[in-house]
């Protein structure tokens, strides 16, 4: 199943999608807590961590986000939207 989905639909959801990756692995809702949802286009979510750049010391997480978190954040997505997004960093 692939829904369409707005980046307005997807915001409002946000908090229920974290909470569903947090019932699967709280660090990989600690890695995808503080993204800000820039742009969906088509099947592909942007999202930018810009605000965790804003505190003294290294909040972004970069190096500590793998393929398996964001897996888990693309399957929460599908779970609570029914979308099936690709999701990259900004």
């Amino acid at each position: 199943m692939n829904s369409e989905i707005s980046l307005e639909t997807l915001k409002a959801s946000w908090n229920q999608v974290l909470d569903t990756v947090l019932e699967v692995d709280r660090v990989a809702w600690l890695l995808w807590f503080d993204a800000r949802l820039v742009k969906l286009e088509g099947n592909v979510l942007e999202v930018s961590f810009a605000d965790s750049e804003k505190f003294s010391g290294d909040h972004n997480y970069k190096s500590a986000r793998k393929p398996e978190q964001t897996a888990k954040l693309v399957s929460a997505i599908l779970e609570v939207t029914g979308a099936k997004l690709e999701v990259i960093e900004s």
